[in-house]
């Protein structure tokens, strides 16, 4: 029989293993990531002058750039955390907030001006107005998740999950410029980007015997969100109103 010491232990033992695996599954959730937004952008900006890709406007080249930052950040972030240094992640952190809204601000006013310059074409059988709700939603919907991230960033089981979760969001346009995926339409850039989500899903389920439940509101707003833009953008209401700002 083991003696109390030994029990101690193995408890131990068990609860830095557990750590360990949520670090490796988040820091590779965050290369996945990386990867899933380099080779969705890399024809028309990381790697833009092997493909001969089109020239890019400065609002592009900015938001490029913050957008990239943001992939990193969440790299060096989930690193940070597993390292131990949560002194650091915590000061990087109000970068990564001020970074979320300067990320917002050039995604607007690169989707609406490249549509008042006839630059942005929807793809078959999707008017503009619909289309625009895909980048105009994410003004929306990001900001939800990451305000919920940081409110909740003392538990951090419930920051890290809202973070992925808002990060899916905007990895949605770069998993729509994977090869062929669009002109298959919406159900399948964004359910390939859903796979993601359930990943999460199927991690939390194996490990705490549930879905957490930053998991399951969060992704639950996430997926409610996707439909939706679809049945808002079809409405007389929001053809006027793009209507409106595209003049």
């Amino acid at each position: 029989m083991a003696t109390a010491p030994e029990v101690l232990t193995q408890a131990s033992s068990l609860t830095d293993q557990a750590r360990r695996n949520e670090r490796l599954f988040f820091g590779g959730m965050a290369v996945a990531l990386l990867i899933a937004v380099f080779v969705g952008f890399a024809p028309t900006y990381y790697l833009r002058a092997p493909f001969d890709g089109p020239a890019l406007t400065p609002s592009l080249k900015v938001h490029g750039f913050l957008f990239s930052t943001w992939m990193i950040l969440l790299g060096v972030q989930t690193s940070l955390i597993a390292a131990g240094k949560a002194a650091v992640h915590r000061k990087l952190g109000v970068a990564g907030a001020v970074l979320g809204v300067l990320m917002m601000i050039a995604g607007a006013y690169v989707a609406i001006s490249r549509a008042r310059a006839g630059i942005a074409v929807p793809p078959p059988g999707m008017t503009m107005a619909v289309f625009l709700t895909l980048p105009l939603a994410t003004m929306l919907v990001f900001p939800v998740l990451l305000g919920a991230a940081l409110w909740q960033r003392r538990r951090t089981d419930y920051h890290k999950r809202l973070i992925v979760v808002a990060t899916l969001e905007l990895v949605t346009a770069a998993v729509a410029r994977w090869p062929g995926v669009l002109p298959l339409g919406p159900l399948a850039f964004f359910g390939l980007t859903d796979l993601f989500l359930l990943a999460l899903a199927v991690y939390d389920w194996r490990t705490r015997g549930r879905v957490h439940p930053a998991t399951l509101w969060g992704g639950l707003f996430l997926l409610a969100s996707q439909p939706l833009r679809f049945a808002i953008g079809f409405t007389p209401p929001w053809e006027a109103f793009t209507t409106w700002l595209l003049t």
